[in-house]
């Protein structure tokens, strides 16, 4: 077994990526650190290093327990690498999207610049602190109902 080991290939290798490309284009973007520096793909990773990736909102940390150079089973994984994110991070991954699409009828295009005005005219009355306020033909408009209110209160 190697001593040392590439890091955009060991991050393919336990799964955090699904292609070595990705994990080298997540190097180059530097969103890839090594014991707090950021690296290039062609980093030599050892046993007891510390990795940090940055994957959308959240950022993934595990610590290097052996090194590999070939893709091994999902159930392998634990035995090369111990995952240390913490669980504020992994609740960023079901943090509620805050934004909602506006109803229009199937066939009717993209709005025309005239309804994108009036789009960001009721995006600038909507009250976010209080879903109570929300007046009926915003709500109508948006496709909002009265169920929709319940749930985000």
């Amino acid at each position: 077994m190697a001593v040392t080991a590439r890091i955009d290939k060991y991050l393919w290798a336990i799964r955090v990526f699904k292609t070595r490309t990705e994990a080298t284009d997540a190097c180059k973007g530097n969103k890839v650190k090594v014991n707090g520096v950021d690296v290039k793909p062609s980093r030599d990773i050892k046993p007891g290093d510390t990795i940090v990736i940055r994957k959308g909102a959240v950022q993934y940390t595990y610590k290097v327990k052996a090194v590999l150079e070939k893709r091994v089973g999902a159930a392998l994984v634990p035995e090369y690498a111990e995952n240390h994110t913490p669980q504020s991070e992994l609740d960023k991954l079901k943090a509620p999207v805050e934004t909602f699409f506006v109803k229009r009828d199937r066939g009717m295009g993209r709005p025309t610049k005239k309804d994108r005005r009036d789009i960001d005219g009721l995006w600038s009355e909507i009250d976010y602190d209080s879903f109570e306020d929300i007046p009926d033909d915003i709500a109508a408009k948006f496709g909002i109902s009265d169920e929709d209110i319940e749930e985000l209160k």
